[in-house]
């Protein structure tokens, strides 16, 4: 497994929301962190990097919304913008993950916990990122 120095962010970037979980110091479990309701794109980045600066984060790990084609959506597009300007303003590296079917999985997840929709509001952006970011962590593992 690559050695890892820091916590990994990972982030589920939506339009009104990004679902955000994070590593433990040693990369080895995603927790889910929360769900941040965005407001502009300059109080977003502000926000995520003052998160990333108090979490010792040293990796962020978007999750790419690609068509079930694999080809890049509109949103990928909005996504990468956003993340580019994030790492300008961190100077912290980012990587892509495909998340094709995160959602679907975590609501999977919530209707096995028997949450209604009013319980689930938030929690599914979160649970997305924390899969996002499983996925990437497991492929460090086979490295």
């Amino acid at each position: 497994m690559a050695q890892l120095t820091g916590r990994i962010l990972g982030l589920d970037f939506g339009k009104r929301r990004i679902g955000l979980a994070i590593s433990d110091a040693l990369g080895y479990t995603a927790q889910p962190l929360g769900t941040y309701s965005r407001v502009r794109v300059r109080e977003d980045i502000g926000y995520l990097a003052q998160l990333a600066e108090e979490r010792g984060v040293t990796l962020f790990v978007f999750g790419d919304p690609k068509y079930m084609s694999g080809d890049q959506s509109r949103q990928s597009a909005t996504m990468k913008e956003f993340a580019e300007r994030l790492g300008q303003a961190t100077k912290i590296p980012i990587v892509f993950w495909d998340e094709r079917l995160t959602s679907s999985q975590a609501h999977r997840l919530l209707d096995e916990d028997g949450l209604s929709r009013e319980q689930r509001k938030g929690k599914v952006d979160q649970i997305a990122a924390a899969l996002i970011l499983e996925g990437y962590m497991h492929s460090l593992e086979q490295e």
